[in-house]
């Protein structure tokens, strides 16, 4: 799901409980689905996204310090308003000196008091950066320059999340082996771009002012830590150049779907041999790495070209690079010149007008930082035994709705159905929380520095991951926090995460009924189901395994059906008409929507089985979920939020979501009387179905 999106309590509503006369008249007074959210003016049949949303559109604006408002984003408040109350009340522990130094409320607190200290961070200027810097400075030939990728800022050149965010002008991490999912190797990603790919290589006025916009972000950042003027502009333009070498040395991000082109298993001294100018052994020692014999190295032609680099590129260019990267990861943990100066870039990039309020930046930073630490006080504040239940419930209803689908698909074959089955069956399912929280007792946190903080929730990351090398992958281990809304499905575990943020109004409704919930949450439960049958997930087993269980004529007949959803989601444009929506790009995605609203219509049909289809606010059952579903995914955004998403994103944006699935299913023509030709209803030869 979406990043707002890859949600308490449910109702019996929520799991196809029969409903009494008396709540359905109540549910009408509720106004679940708020007619004055709609704007009656445009034809459903016309753009349905437009009818089921309209006028709260038009009577919303985004907040200064946002760059978009939807619900997503407005449940995302709400939840984290409660780890607000957590952190604060555990920093109130750390001040009061009642907390146990070492225990996860003394973390939390101490965390949050560290990010909240914008007095010490104004005092120390750059000095957190200094010793990389000093490091960087003492540079004299390409293989101190390599030297340097393993010795940078966030435990070693890994970055926050342990992948490629410190000097390293790429990604190396442990990741569970696609053909054998019950191992963990290393992956070697590329990366050390700060743009779009296509910011460094488009030709158009857009791209252009992009790149001189970054151009002057990266001089005036320079600047702060001493150069002058005339030496940070030349740094930057050296800056851009390298960087652009990268990004031609890159593949497109819609070229690296397909998993099997990604797949170059080869032994640590086959990559070594290849890349000769860059010594890995050291690189992993740094990185304190164990283990290591083999290595998936996604993108060969990167790490050749990298290594042609090292040798062509002037020490000095590198050092420049390797100075704005050390600088630039770090510099919303540094003084106030340094904050505004990324606050700025942000607006560039985004449209943002103004600054979260501090409060909010920290208590998100420290539920990124100890999210099940935090989450797990969130769940007793929040959820209960009885709501994961129920969740559970749903999601059980929802795999038997998609196994009927398979089973009853004329176009696959009974060999192909089996495997497709069996994989469902195989499911891992995560529902709300984990049965068994994150140990935080090994996490050693420094009292009084926020930047030394955030380093050493780095380190601790990446040494857990490492220590997982020649390991089997723990599948019980969660990859978003309880507070989350959002919702995931992995390849290689084959498993699919709910968390319980997600698991509330307008999502799960307790004032909703059968229809609204399955539109909403149902839906989101099918699309991450389907995201184990999409362009990606359908290439992978039962086990977790890269591997081809289809047919070669069921196959053929797959990739026919989701070109036909590439062709139409090219056909979409955001800001203007010639910013279009990449349908390669955002293909898993779409065909996760179109599958997940399939398959959760399918099953709001079996749970009405035999009940009164009443109408609630003059809506029918079926067009209460269609409703559902669009609003669900209403949202406005900033103009340069939009123009990024499309650009990297995998999701396409909210509009397209809507229109775009509907627009194939013939279930959702029905429910509003939709002709053929009305612009919601594609043409019979150009419409995709295929769960």
């Amino acid at each position: 799901m979406r990043p707002a999106i890859i949600r308490h309590l449910l109702t019996a509503a929520a799991i196809g409980v029969a409903v009494s006369p008396s709540l359905v008249a109540q549910r009408a007074a509720n106004h679940v689905l708020d007619r004055a959210n709609l704007d009656t003016t445009c034809a459903p049949c016309t753009d349905f996204y437009e009818f089921a949303n309209g006028n709260w559109l038009k009577h919303n604006k985004i907040p200064p310090d946002k760059t978009s408002l939807g619900s997503f984003g407005m449940l995302g408040d709400k939840n984290q308003e409660v780890v607000q109350k957590i952190v604060i009340d555990d920093a109130n522990l750390v001040r009061d000196g009642e907390a146990t130094t070492g225990t996860n409320d003394w973390k939390i607190g101490n965390f949050y008091l560290t990010c909240m200290d914008t007095a010490a961070m104004d005092k120390a200027g750059y000095a957190p950066i200094k010793s990389e810097l000093d490091m960087i400075a003492a540079v004299k030939t390409p293989d101190d320059v390599v030297k340097t990728f393993g010795q940078g800022v966030r435990g070693g050149g890994g970055g926050r999340g342990g992948g490629g965010g410190g000097l390293a002008p790429f990604g190396l991490g442990p990741q569970t082996d696609p053909r054998n999912s019950k191992m963990v190797i290393v992956s070697a990603n590329q990366g050390g771009l700060v743009l779009n790919r296509e910011d460094y290589l488009g030709t158009n006025p857009r791209a252009v002012k992009r790149r001189d916009d970054y151009v002057a972000h990266i001089t005036a950042s320079l600047e702060l830590i001493g150069e002058s003027r005339e030496q940070a502009s030349a740094d930057a333009q050296k800056i851009l150049a390298l960087e652009t070498e990268l990004a031609k040395a890159s593949m497109a991000q819609a070229d690296m779907r397909d998993p099997v082109a990604m797949y170059h298993k080869m032994p640590l001294a086959e990559f070594a041999k290849s890349t000769p100018h860059i010594n890995w052994t050291r690189y992993l020692q740094q990185v304190h790495a164990r283990n290591v014999t083999d290595v998936n190295v996604r993108t060969p032609h990167f790490f050749t070209s990298l290594d042609s680099l090292l040798q062509t590129v002037p020490v000095d260019d590198w050092k420049a690079y390797l100075r704005w990267h050390a600088l630039n990861g770090a510099m919303p943990e540094m003084s106030a010149p340094f904050r505004k100066e990324a606050f700025h870039w942000q607006q560039v990039t985004t449209g943002v007008q103004q600054q979260q309020a501090r409060l909010k930046q920290c208590a998100a930073a420290t539920n990124a930082a100890l999210g099940e630490a935090v989450g797990q006080d969130w769940i007793k504040r929040n959820f209960t035994p009885d709501a994961k239940a129920r969740a559970a419930k749903m999601v059980d209803n929802l795999v038997s709705a998609l196994r009927d689908r398979i089973n009853g698909l004329d176009w696959m074959s009974a060999a192909t159905k089996q495997q497709a089955v069996t994989k469902l069956n195989a499911f891992m399912r995560k529902v709300a929380y984990p049965d068994k929280w994150r140990d935080y007792s090994t996490l050693n946190l420094p009292n009084g520095s926020y930047y030394k903080n955030q380093q050493a929730i780095a380190e601790w990351n990446a040494a857990r991951a490492w220590a997982r090398v020649g390991k089997a992958p723990d599948r019980t281990e969660w990859s978003m926090t309880p507070p989350t809304v959002n919702a995931s499905y992995s390849p290689s575990l084959n498993q699919i995460q709910f968390p319980a943020g997600i698991l509330a109004p307008p999502f799960f409704d307790p004032n909703a009924d059968d229809a609204v919930n399955y539109g909403a949450i149902g839906a989101v439960i099918g699309h991450e189901m389907t995201h184990g049958f999409d362009d990606q997930g359908r290439q992978f087993d039962a086990q977790g395994n890269l591997r081809d269980w289809w047919t070669p004529e069921d196959a053929a007949k797959y990739k026919a059906a989701a070109q036909k959803v590439v062709d139409q989601f090219n056909g979409y444009t955001v800001v203007d008409t010639a910013t279009h929506v990449n349908g390669r790009q955002t293909l898993g995605e779409n065909i996760a929507d179109l599958g997940g609203l399939t398959v959760a219509y399918f099953a709001m049909e079996k749970a009405l089985a035999g009940k009164a289809r009443t109408k609630i606010d003059g809506f029918t059952p079926e067009q209460r979920f269609f409703l559902a579903w669009a609003q669900v995914w209403r949202s406005i955004s900033r103009d340069e939020a939009l123009i990024q998403q499309v650009k990297t994103d995998a999701h396409s944006p909210s509009k397209w979501r809507v229109n775009g699935p509907l627009s194939n299913m013939p279930e959702f023509a029905k429910a509003w009387g939709c002709k053929e030709g009305d612009p919601m209803v594609r043409p019979e030869n150009l419409r995709a179905r295929i769960w």
